[in-house]
């Protein structure tokens, strides 16, 4: 998805202008496990993708729109047809509001060279705090989008922007985890007999695993919340301090000693003289 926004970017902008943000990314990023230059490569891939390679990159990001629809209907306690259809569909347009996200992003790149430069605590901590709000000014709008559209959940506007705010908030938070993660004199190959490229994909798998956690939690508050302000149990869709039982179902009830009692949405029969009642669904004595 990175590779195909930044080749979206570079089409809207310039291929010269990303690839020089791009740079001065890398830049800012610890050089400890190679992360410099694996940004390098993400940017000139997808600075260098065509037209058929842009077309192609969006088969697997519709299938990251049916996992993530997939995953989030199991905890919203729904079924319905053509989940994985719906899903892929749902996810393209994001795709195409990626270059208005990731380039204002990319913009406040030289403002935190600039500040890394300068050192000193207070540089240092202007630096954080605008990496930290820029990445949750761009994650909000794809969180609303993914928890409204391709969840395919009624969740109201307060909720929403509530939910998708706090969950960027979040998702920000762990990405400057990341970074410190990056900037650790690790060697990750070492668990994987001197194989860097190895170590490398398991721990990036591993927090590309803690991230979407990070999305279904936030999913799950945000659904907590819209319950909340409608008036009902958070998970049970039923308002609070009214009954689950719906009218026309079924409830037994004891009858007297010569006779039965029938209720099916309040109405009720009996026979006299030591008969029996007929009771919907089920027998009773």
């Amino acid at each position: 998805m990175l590779v195909l926004a930044f080749g979206l970017t570079a089409w809207l902008t310039s291929a010269e202008r990303v690839t020089e943000l791009g740079d001065r990314l890398a830049e800012l990023l610890p050089s400890a496990v190679g992360a410099p230059d694996a940004v390098e490569e993400l940017v000139a891939a997808g600075v260098g993708m065509s037209l058929l390679g842009g077309l192609l990159a969006l088969l697997p990001m519709s299938f990251y729109g049916e996992g993530l629809r997939r995953a989030l209907l199991r905890f919203g306690g729904r079924r319905e047809a053509l989940t994985g259809w719906k899903g892929r569909l749902a996810a393209v347009p994001v795709v195409l509001v990626t270059p208005l996200l990731l380039y204002p992003l990319l913009l406040t790149v030289p403002v935190m060279a600039d500040l890394a430069e300068t050192g000193g605590a207070a540089a240092t901590v202007g630096r954080v705090a605008i990496g930290f709000y820029g990445v949750l000014a761009a994650l909000a709008v794809p969180l609303a989008w993914g928890f409204r559209v391709v969840a395919g959940a009624p969740i109201r506007w307060p909720a929403l922007v509530t939910g998708a705010l706090f969950t960027a908030a979040c998702l920000s938070g762990f990405l400057q985890g990341f970074v410190l993660f990056l900037a650790l004199p690790l060697d990750l190959g070492a668990p994987f007999g001197g194989l860097d490229v190895v170590g490398g994909v398991v721990a990036l798998g591993l927090w590309l695993f803690l991230l979407h956690l990070v999305v279904i939690c936030g999913w799950l508050a945000t659904q907590a919340l819209d319950e909340l302000t409608r008036g009902q149990r958070p998970g049970s869709g039923t308002p609070s301090g009214r009954s689950s039982i719906q009218p026309g179902r079924g409830m037994p009830s004891s009858g007297g000693a010569d006779g039965g009692a029938e209720v099916g949405g309040g109405a009720t029969g009996g026979t006299a003289g030591g008969g029996g009642a007929e009771v919907e669904g089920a027998g009773s004595t």
